[in-house]
C-alpha cells in the first residue's frame, strides 16, 4: 500500500531528526574526548615539564599515574548516580551539562601549576563527564526502535573512538608546530565549548518534543510492567529489578575486565609508543590514535552482528574478542614487538579491534536491553561505573608494573585479565529476551 503523502513527509521528518540527533551525540561526545585524550596526549610533555622542575622523571610518571586513578575513580563514582538522573530528569541535561562542567575543569586545569591543583582539576572534569555517556544512551533509547539498538549504540559508540583519534591527531598536530601542554588544554576546551553551543541550540529529549510518538523499546526488558513513557516512582523500584538480575551483574563484571584494558592502552600508548618504540611525542600521539580508530571499525562491524546473531550473538562476540585479545597481549608480553617501530602499533591496533567493538556493548545495547525507555541511562551508568571502578587500576597500578617489571610485565598482566573475564562468557550476558 503506498502510504498517504502526510504520513510520507512525517516519516521522513522523522528520519531526519533521527539523523540529526546522532550526529549531535556523535559529535558532542567526541569533544568529550577531546578534554579527556588531552592528558594521555601530553603527559610525556608534562613529564618533563615536572621534571625541569626537580622531580624524577619515574616519580612524575607515578604521580601522573595517580592522578589519572584519582580521574578514573571520580569518573566511576559519578557513573552510579549519572543513570538514574537522566532516567528521572532526562538525558538531555546529563548531556549538556557534562560538556559545560568539563570545558570548565578543563581551562582550570590548564592555569594551574602544582599537582594537587592538577588533581583535583582532572578529577572535577572526570566526574562532570560521566554524566555524557547515561545522558547519551538515556536520549537513544527514546529516539530509536529496540530492533536497532546494536546498530545505532554501534555508530553512536563511534563518538569516543573515531572522536578520541581525531583529538589525538588534532593534539599532536598542536604539539608539532610548538604548542605546550598548557596550550593543548586550552584548545580542546574551545572545541567542546562550540560543540556544547550546536547540541544546546539543536538537540531535543524525544520525539514527542517534535510532537512524533516514540519507537517501541526492547519487550523483554526488566520494566515491561511500565508502559512507553512512563517513569519509576522511587529510586528503590528503579534499581530492583538490577539488582535482583544475576545476567546483569555478569555484565557488569565483564565491564570491570574490558575497562581496565580499554582504559590502561587510552592512557598509556603514547608513552609506551615514546619510551619502547623511540618514537617523538608528536608522533607517539599520532600513532596512539590508531588503538581507537581500529577500535571504531570494530565497534560497526560488531553493532551490525549483533543485530543479526539473535539471542546470545552478543555474549558470543565478546567471548572471541576477550580470547583473542589474551593471545595479542601475550605475544606483547612475551616481546614480539622487540626491536621494531612498527610491530607495536599494529599489535595494539589488533587488540583494539578485539576488545572495543565487544566492550561497546555493555554500556551500550546490552544496557538498552536491560533498561528499555525506563531505566536504560540506569543500566548504562551501573555497568559502566563498575567497570571504571576496575579502570582505577590503569593509572597508578599499571605505572608501578611498567617500571618495575616493564611494559612487558603490564601486558602479561592485562592478557591474563582479557583471558580471566572471559571465562562466565560460555553462559550469556544478553538480557532474557536477547
Amino acid at each position: 500500500m503506498i502510504p498517504k503523502p502526510a504520513t510520507g513527509l512525517r516519516r521522513a521528518r522523522m528520519v531526519r531528526r533521527q539523523a540529526l540527533t546522532i550526529g549531535l551525540l556523535v559529535s558532542g561526545y567526541a569533544g568529550y574526548y577531546f578534554c579527556r585524550s588531552n592528558l594521555s596526549v601530553t603527559i610525556p610533555l608534562l613529564i618533563a615539564d615536572l621534571a625541569r622542575r626537580g622531580m624524577a622523571p619515574d616519580a612524575a610518571r607515578v604521580m601522573l599515574g595517580s592522578m589519572a586513578s584519582f580521574g578514573v575513580l571520580a569518573y566511576a563514582i559519578g557513573k552510579f548516580p549519572s543513570g538514574g538522573l537522566a532516567d528521572f530528569l532526562g538525558g538531555r541535561r546529563n548531556f549538556l551539562f557534562g560538556m559545560a562542567g568539563s570545558i570548565a575543569f578543563t581551562v582550570l586545569f590548564a592555569f594551574s601549576g602544582a599537582l594537587p591543583i592538577f588533581t583535583l582539576a582532572w578529577m572535577g572534569n572526570r566526574l562532570v563527564q560521566s554524566l555524557g555517556w547515561a545522558g547519551m544512551v538515556n536520549i537513544a533509547s527514546k529516539w530509536f526502535s529496540f530492533r536497532r539498538y546494536g546498530t545505532v549504540m554501534a555508530i553512536i559508540s563511534l563518538s569516543y573512538l573515531f572522536g578520541d583519534a581525531l583529538a589525538r591527531q588534532f593534539m599532536a598536530l598542536l604539539i608539532e608546530h610548538g604548542l605546550g601542554w598548557r596550550g593543548v588544554f586550552l584548545s580542546t576546551a574551545a572545541v567542546l565549548g562550540a560543540l556544547l553551543i550546536a547540541s544546546l541550540f539543536l538537540l531535543r529529549e524525544s520525539p514527542a518534543d517534535i510532537g512524533e510518538p516514540e519507537p517501541p523499546a526492547n519487550p523483554f526488558n526488566l520494566f515491561t510492567n511500565l508502559n512507553d513513557g512512563e517513569k519509576q516512582k522511587s529510586l528503590r523500584a528503579l534499581l530492583s529489578p538490577f539488582l535482583s538480575s544475576g545476567v546483569f551483574w555478569l555484565a557488569c563484571g565483564l565491564s570491570l575486565g574490558t575497562t581496565i584494558l580499554r582504559e590502561t592502552f587510552g592512557l598509556w600508548t603514547p608513552t609506551y609508543f615514546a619510551q619502547s618504540a623511540g618514537m617523538s611525542v608528536a608522533e607517539a600521539a599520532a600513532k596512539s590514535a590508531l588503538f581507537p580508530l581500529a577500535g571504531g571499525v570494530s565497534v560497526i562491524l560488531c553493532g551490525w552482528m549483533s543485530d543479526r546473531l539473535g539471542r546470545g550473538g552478543r555474549a558470543g562476540v565478546l567471548l572471541g574478542g576477550l580470547l583473542l585479545s589474551a593471545v595479542a597481549l601475550l605475544a606483547l608480553g612475551l616481546g614480539a614487538a622487540a626491536g621494531s617501530t612498527f610491530r607495536p602499533v599494529a599489535l595494539v591496533a589488533i587488540i583494539a579491534f578485539l576488545i572495543i567493538g565487544p566492550y561497546s556493548f555493555l554500556g551500550g545495547a546490552i544496557a538498552l536491553d536491560f533498561g528499555g525507555k525506563q531505566g536504560s541511562g540506569t543500566a548504562s551508568g551501573i555497568i559502566d561505573g563498575v567497570g571504571y571502578l576496575g579502570g582505577v587500576l590503569s593509572g597508578d597500578s599499571m605505572a608501578r608494573i611498567s617500571i618495575a617489571y616493564g611494559w612487558n610485565g603490564a601486558f602479561l598482566v592485562l592478557a591474563g585479565v582479557a583471558a580471566i573475564r572471559a571465562l562466565p562468557l560460555p553462559f550469556s550476558c544478553s538480557t532474557k529476551g536477547g
